[in-house]
């Protein structure tokens, strides 16, 4: 399925679940998903689950 310039609905409720996390390279505190999280705010991967 292709889509170009319009919206799709894409249900993620109940399956992946989101996670607390804190950078350790700059200490900002955020909620991520998946596997390979990364810190909003300084893009570092050095990130621990809270």
């Amino acid at each position: 399925m292709c889509s170009v310039g319009d919206s799709f609905d894409i249900d993620m409720e109940g399956n992946l679940p989101v996670k607390d996390y804190v950078c350790k390279d700059c200490g900002n505190k955020f909620k991520g998903i998946g596997k390979n999280v990364k810190c909003p705010s300084c893009q570092s991967s050095n990130v621990a689950e809270t």
